[in-house]
């Protein structure tokens, strides 16, 4: 009778150490990783994340940035790590993308979804020696340009470049890529007219339109934007076309559910917060949590939607 109690307080301990083990986290610094340079749009909303975290764990919460390949190094250096929910990636659709990589893809599942944070919208805007105040006047001149109006973006997977051959396709122009290699040399094109559109970030174009230096024909939004009142979307003038980039928080895929949850509540608390809308959207975006699976779809309709435009316009995903 005593081995039996014995054995069974054994085995009481062992079928218990898992979840104790899943409790215990975080047991050492959590890592928030960002793929792009400290200050940018990913990287200020992950340290506002970071600093909220920090008051509600009991291991410190370290914002690392490892920059380079749009997002992949970062993204690469995460999966490397041990899937424990202590380093992390502040996701973005351009991940989901990398999906689609010819010599380096990987499975969506590699990622473990846990909360969307933005979703950012974008503007069209063209020169204001372009004579085209509307999305239907800029398509009869483009119509009338045979050998295609010229438009910027920054990199084959950036949404400038997808949106830019979305419209140019709901549109049925021709146009012209010309690559940056960041967004401020476009827009001084674009201002000295050698670009006639660029398809860009709200927190970039329009402080410029909005002191007359470009103009603004379109929103990608579904209804207008409080940072943008007086330029229709898309859809008012015709066309249904909404787009939107979106960042958000990933771990490893294998991450412990307890982990996925609970980062999700801490997650979406600090995107309550009116320091972090403040800070969003006064850029432009919109400050926007999820539940892991919501986010898990918007990776997957990501990959749908812009892959078509890949596909459609053999865009090179390297």
């Amino acid at each position: 009778m005593r081995m039996r109690i014995i054995a069974a307080a054994a085995l009481s301990l062992l079928t218990a150490l898992p979840a104790a083990a899943q409790g215990a986290w975080p047991e050492r610094p959590v890592r928030l990783v960002v793929g792009f340079p400290a200050g940018g749009p990913t990287d200020i909303p992950a340290r506002i994340i970071a600093e909220k975290l920090r008051g509600q764990l009991s291991q410190p919460v370290v914002v690392e940035n490892r920059t380079g390949a749009g997002g992949r190094i970062a993204m690469d250096h995460v999966l490397s790590q041990p899937r424990d929910g202590h380093t992390l990636l502040v996701c973005t659709y351009i991940d989901a993308l990398n999906s689609m990589s010819a010599s380096r893809p990987y499975a969506l599942g590699e990622l473990a979804p846990i909360s969307q944070i933005t979703r950012a919208y974008y503007a069209l805007v063209v020169p204001n020696a372009l004579p085209a105040a509307s999305l239907a006047e800029f398509v009869a001149l483009a119509k009338a340009r045979p050998e295609g109006m010229a438009f910027g973006h920054v990199g084959p997977a950036s949404m400038p470049n997808l949106v830019a051959r979305m419209f140019e396709g709901a549109a049925g122009v021709t146009m012209v890529e010309v690559p940056y290699r960041g967004t401020p040399p476009v827009l001084q094109d674009l201002i000295a007219g050698r670009l006639q559109l660029f398809v860009g970030p709200l927190v970039n174009t329009m402080p410029l339109a909005q002191s007359g230096q470009v103009r603004a024909i379109g929103v990608t939004s579904p209804q207008r934007l409080a940072v943008a009142p007086d330029v229709p979307t898309l859809a008012e003038q015709g066309m249904e076309l909404v787009a939107f980039g979106w960042l958000g928080i990933c771990g490893g895929g294998g991450t412990p559910p307890a982990v996925v949850r609970r980062m999700n509540e801490l997650v979406t608390a600090a995107v309550a917060s009116p320091e972090y809308r403040a800070a969003v959207e006064g850029t432009g975006a919109a400050a926007v949590s999820s539940t892991p699976e919501e986010l898990e779809r918007l990776m997957q309709d990501t990959v749908t939607q812009y892959g078509a435009v890949i596909r459609r316009f053999n865009i090179p995903m390297e």
